[in-house]
């Protein structure tokens, strides 16, 4: 019988700052309705900006998963992090996440790939379950998106859809056949990239970054593509 993964627990966590769209609409052109009408979404939460970071609310999110798949944090095999928004370039959040749980020094995987991140680490993270590799493999996908964010007007179409938060999965192997996950079908499509792209930092330009450059944010354009109209 073949194997397939399961998801055994699932956890989550979202900071306490409750940012809702009045509270934007004091630092940019914009409105409660507007915002509403548009996204649907009518409040966010932003991390502490003192101390909470893409990892730590990973941590958060992934200690509920662990203990609703009724296993320890050392029971984990394998650990695969999705998040545009790092702690650091290098190295990657799972080793953080390792570290600041204690696990064994398992391996750990870090996924960029943006707002489909969470379903290409879902996908890796079932495959190596099915092919047997593993059998406790983490999966975490966390974003702490407020520390990049333009509050201005001119980045109006940005700030309004993202927050910051964390969601985290334990997959195990199961033989039944009402159980676990179908199939995954991943796609590409690079026909926008430099609309949706965030230059900086980054080697496109061939040189060495420099503060100057870096505080020339590039905000990805990007909003209207995902507004209600």
């Amino acid at each position: 019988m073949s194997i397939r993964s399961r998801i055994a627990g699932i956890g989550m966590y979202v900071p306490q700052n409750v940012f809702t769209n009045n509270d934007l609409a004091r630092y940019m052109d914009t409105s409660d309705e507007w915002i509403t009408e548009r996204t649907g979404i009518k409040e966010r939460r932003y991390a502490d900006r003192t101390g909470e970071t893409t990892t730590t609310m990973g941590v958060e999110a992934a200690k509920i998963a662990i203990e609703r798949a009724g296993i320890t944090a050392r029971d984990i095999d394998f650990i695969v992090f999705a998040t545009l928004s790092p702690d650091y370039y290098f190295p990657g959040c799972g080793v953080l996440l390792q570290r600041a749980m204690q696990m064994k020094e398992v391996g750990a995987l870090d996924v960029r790939n943006q707002c489909s991140g969470f379903v290409y680490a879902l996908s890796v993270a079932d495959q190596f379950i099915k092919s047997g590799m593993y059998k406790n493999v983490l999966v975490v996908g966390a974003e702490k998106h407020s520390f990049g964010l333009d509050f201005s007007t001119r980045g109006r179409n940005v700030a309004v859809i993202f927050g910051d938060g964390a969601g985290a999965v334990v997959l195990q192997p199961t033989e039944k056949e009402n159980q676990g996950i179908l199939s995954t079908h991943l796609h590409s499509d690079g026909a926008s990239a430099e609309i949706l792209a965030m230059y900086n930092p980054g080697t496109h330009a061939n040189h060495w970054v420099k503060e100057t450059k870096l505080a020339d944010f590039d905000d990805a354009e990007i909003g209207e593509m995902f507004f209600s109209h």
